[in-house]
């Protein structure tokens, strides 16, 4: 009788345990993919989608996981549950990645758009060199990079550029107003990085309006 009862009580272990392991992990499974369907709402497809990517792998692994217990006489979900957890791990981390890009890129967007404004501001305000506004006087002088298909074709000359200087002495805008199609492109490119002195009128500093040339000699 005593064998008997050691017997039973064994097995009753065995089935406590075998019907412990046999429940799947739901509510871990549930929040793993809240965490994954959150990243996708909070635009992790589109600024974290590596990490999207590796969440939803995740989570592929937890199904196949789940399907491959489900024809098991003895089912255990530890596994299940390991992979569940770093599924909700992943997700979290994609949504959270997705905010931080997110916002820098808003930001980013607020600054360039701000930016525009003022340029614009200034290029509406900006009064031409003459009379009592002196020619700016540059500080900063980059020169042209001549283009190798315009040395190429033999092609040089002097491309004449309007420009208007920031009041911080920076060229805010730059167009061309003569042309030579093969050298403009290099020309507002190294116009728009020269730097002037901040130029006053009656004591404050103004954006001003500046013609200038630059020349490309035939190498």
């Amino acid at each position: 009788m005593r064998v008997i009862a050691i017997v039973r009580a064994i097995a009753l272990g065995l089935a406590i345990t075998v019907t412990g392991c046999a429940s799947p992990p739901n509510a871990d499974v549930d929040a793993a993919k809240a965490a994954i369907d959150k990243a996708a709402t909070d635009s992790a497809g589109q600024y974290a989608a590596e990490s999207l990517k590796a969440a939803q792998e995740a989570q592929a692994a937890v199904d196949a996981e789940l399907k491959a217990q489900e024809g098991k006489w003895f089912k255990s979900y530890d596994r299940t549950r390991e992979l569940a957890a770093a599924a909700k791990a992943a997700g979290d981390k994609a949504a959270a990645e997705a905010l931080a890009v997110k916002e820098k890129a808003e930001a980013l967007a607020a600054k360039e758009k701000a930016d525009a404004a003022a340029r614009a501001k200034a290029k509406a305000a900006a009064v031409r060199v003459g009379g009592k506004i002196e020619a700016p006087i540059k500080m900063n002088d980059v020169q042209p990079i001549y283009p190798a298909i315009a040395r190429s074709a033999h092609v040089a000359g002097a491309v004449t550029i309007e420009a208007t200087i920031g009041t911080d002495g920076k060229v805010i805008d730059a167009k061309v107003v003569r042309s030579i199609p093969l050298l403009d492109q290099a020309a507002l490119d190294a116009v728009r990085q020269w730097e002037y002195r901040p130029t006053f009128l009656n004591g404050v500093p103004v954006p001003v309006l500046v013609t200038v040339t630059v020349n490309f000699k035939r190498q």
